[in-house]
């Protein structure tokens, strides 16, 4: 009989009138919300206002129209500087990540000590001016630096043309540029378990298929967000190329800076740095499609 019951219950209701009282539905609350409008006005006021200053004088000065994008598109110089800034920019990147997948994997298998003083040796660059770093390049790398010194001495070269090259410049962007490439990649590692590579050295595979297959794939998100990193900020750069670097080999900053301040034409600069903006984007955007779900925060997937 119990198990009629809730029967009875419903038929009672029927003969009420069937009116059952569905859940309503809570209003959504908007309040916390409002957290982000301080943020909101932060971003538009310091970024998006002048990103749409840049993208307006692109097309009005010195008239109204797209003249300044057909100088850029039919100028080979533009082309040629745009070329070298990305390919060293990738350049960077690769050196980078080479040099600290090595170090952020050690970091994860020391002591907590030993650690900590490794962590300490990628942090106290940072404290460190990029424009004291680049002048202690400029002593290192000239013709008759230390470096030079001892490569004639030692081994009867020299002097080599260590700084005003691509040499140079890669080689001050790199060390700048090593931390942000360290810190996600050891926040990836530390996250996966030591204990497959044993695992698959038990199952037959050797120490090099285990890191390619295992290993590897699971650091994807610390390279990653490491690679965009170092990517986007080495496009930037201006202080290392042009102190690092020569007329030869000017990067975009530096011929941003040329056309606005040297020339004083807006339009031209503006629009190569238009041009910029969407080519990063646009490789940003080719990059996430091919890293298939990969997130840009370390140790994190879609």
């Amino acid at each position: 009989m119990s198990d009629l019951s809730p029967i009875r219950e419903l038929n009672k209701l029927s003969a009420a009138g069937g009116n059952t009282t569905r859940p309503t539905r809570e209003p959504r609350n908007w309040r916390p919300f409002l957290l982000l409008i301080p943020a909101f006005i932060i971003v538009s006021f310091f970024f998006l206002a002048p990103l749409i200053d840049v993208f307006i004088r692109s097309i009005t000065d010195p008239s109204l129209g797209i003249q300044n994008y057909v100088w850029l598109f039919t100028t080979p110089t533009n082309m040629v500087v745009a070329g070298r800034t990305f390919g060293t920019s990738f350049l960077v990147t690769i050196v980078c990540l080479l040099i600290a997948y090595p170090y952020a994997y050690l970091m994860t298998i020391v002591s907590d000590r030993t650690r900590n003083m490794l962590q300490l040796f990628i942090m106290l660059p940072l404290w460190t001016s990029i424009l004291v770093r680049t002048l202690a390049w400029m002593v290192l790398l000239q013709d008759t630096g230390p470096i030079n010194g001892l490569l004639e001495s030692v081994f009867g070269i020299g002097p080599l043309p260590l700084i005003r090259s691509t040499f140079g410049v890669a080689l001050g962007m790199t060390q700048v540029l090593l931390p942000f490439m360290v810190l996600p990649l050891y926040s990836a590692l530390a996250k996966i378990d030591k204990r497959l590579l044993p695992a698959a050295a038990n199952l037959g595979a050797r120490p090099v298929t285990a890191f390619f297959t295992v290993y590897l794939p699971l650091s994807r998100p610390g390279i990653f967000a490491g690679s965009v990193t170092v990517f986007i900020l080495g496009l930037g750069f201006y202080i290392i190329p042009a102190l690092l670097g020569s007329s030869k080999e000017i990067m975009m900053s530096a011929l941003m800076y040329q056309q606005i301040s040297g020339f004083l034409m807006w339009g031209h600069g503006t629009a190569l740095g238009i041009f910029m903006l969407t080519t990063t984007i646009v490789v940003l955007a080719l990059v996430g499609r091919a890293s298939k779900g990969t997130s840009l925060f370390a140790g994190r997937t879609k």
